[in-house]
């Protein structure tokens, strides 16, 4: 199953909708990488509201996406994290210390455009 990612002016929103199972999230790190490479964007909103838990390889894909991502000049924004989610990124050593994060979809848009106009 591919996780949409959609684009809004110069940013993705994705919104992520599904269990994460190991193969979603490596098809999702390569979609990823690919739009951003595509569209030229200068930054992605990634929601996990919906996400309640993940496991060590998701986690560790997570953090790869992000410093993929900010590798290839995207702002990344993580919105909706979930506590089984943050528990699990800092027991795996995911700080993700730099990544700015929100409540929801929204404020991260928001956050986003701060960031980049900073």
């Amino acid at each position: 199953m591919r996780i949409p990612i959609l684009k809004l002016k110069r940013y993705l929103l994705i919104s992520v909708q599904v269990d994460l199972d190991d193969q979603t999230a490596l098809q999702f790190q390569e979609d990823l990488l690919n739009k951003i490479h595509q569209e030229g964007s200068a930054g992605v909103v990634i929601d996990l509201t919906s996400v309640d838990m993940i496991d060590s390889f998701i986690a560790k894909v997570l953090g790869d996406v992000v410093e993929m991502s900010n590798l290839m000049g995207a702002k990344v924004v993580l919105t909706g994290i979930q506590p089984g989610v943050a528990i699990t990124l800092i027991d795996m050593g995911i700080m993700l210390e730099e990544v700015p994060t929100a409540l929801d979809l929204e404020q991260g848009l928001d956050k986003l455009q701060q960031e980049l106009e900073a």
